[in-house]
């Protein structure tokens, strides 16, 4: 036995009922709606006569050929204008995502990053495409971290190696880290400088528990050392700060070395090496946008050529 048809649904308003609402407002006519939407007049009459219909009210008087809305009519009109605006908007961004200069990347880092490798980045990033919005949050490590496993951003900076979960990581060019000195300061006529180089003289180090100054303090110990450590920061950006000022000498890493340069400080290389890394974090569940892999192969060429 053949089971029942289920019951037929009862026909509701659609898309096309305001379009052609929409239409008729316009234009004021059957004929001009048919035009406007590539139809025949007979279609827009008879597609107004369901709508009315559906509603249990009339829109609109006919008059010598002529549509004249009634008063539910143009209190419905401003709705649909409102709402055909919205849809404006929305069509108009989904454009507009397919423009590079109108895609927006959101990139988490640490302080120092944003201050060193990324602008460098970002200048090669618009010269080799164009211009492309780019929105940059500093963090540090932990909640770095925390902020990428929930995938709120397109792109991470870190200094460690290990990937949050739902994070991938690719990891830039290992560089070596540097000295800086202050312009007027005796080293500076050295063109590489030693461990024994160092003893003796005021030096700014990092903070206690930042793993770098960890390397370093393991160096100038496994060589018999003494340095005079009056000042330490939490920032590669604000150790520079201090050199700048003639208040010591430091060893940092080369990106921040690099962009803060100038006429107070100079850099010098190091007979001994510690090694500096940056990684990128991609998340695994967000979607990519290609200027995701244009800012990685910035990001790369940055750190290739940092000195």
């Amino acid at each position: 036995m053949t089971p029942p048809a289920p019951p037929a649904l009862p026909e509701r308003i659609g898309h096309r009922h305001i379009e052609v609402f929409r239409a008729l407002m316009l234009t004021g006519s059957a004929t001009g709606a048919a035009q406007l939407l590539c139809t025949s007049q007979p279609t827009i009459s008879r597609e107004l006569a369901r709508l009315e219909q559906l509603l249990g009210y009339a829109l609109f008087e006919r008059a010598q050929g002529r549509l004249r809305p009634q008063a539910r009519a143009l209190r419905l009109w401003e709705e649909v204008q409102r709402s055909w605006q919205g849809l404006d908007r929305v069509v108009e961004h989904a454009m507009a995502l397919g423009q590079p200069h109108q895609s927006s990347l959101s990139v988490l880092c640490l302080p120092a990053l944003s201050h060193a490798l990324l602008p460098g980045a970002l200048a090669r990033l618009q010269a080799a495409h164009g211009p492309v919005a780019v929105s940059v949050a500093t963090q540090e490590g932990p909640l770095l971290q925390e902020w990428m496993a929930a995938q709120r951003f397109d792109l991470g900076l870190t200094e460690l190696g290990e990937a949050p979960p739902g994070t991938r990581v690719l990891s830039l060019p290992a560089m070596d880290e540097v000295a800086v000195l202050p312009a007027r300061h005796p080293l500076v006529a050295r063109p590489v400088l030693g461990v024994q180089d160092f003893a003796g003289q005021p030096f700014i180090s990092l903070a206690r528990d930042d793993p770098y100054r960890l390397q370093i303090d393991a160096v100038f110990a496994a060589a018999g050392v003494e340095r005079q450590l009056l000042l330490e920061t939490h920032s590669a950006v604000a150790v520079c700060a201090l050199v700048q000022r003639g208040l010591g000498v430091a060893i940092v890493n080369p990106l921040t070395a690099r962009a803060c340069a100038g006429a107070d400080m100079v850099v010098r290389p190091l007979e001994f090496a510690i090694a500096f890394q940056v990684h990128m974090l991609l998340p695994l569940h967000r979607p990519t946008a290609p200027e995701v892999d244009w800012l990685v192969q910035a990001l790369t060429q940055e750190a290739q050529h940092a000195f």
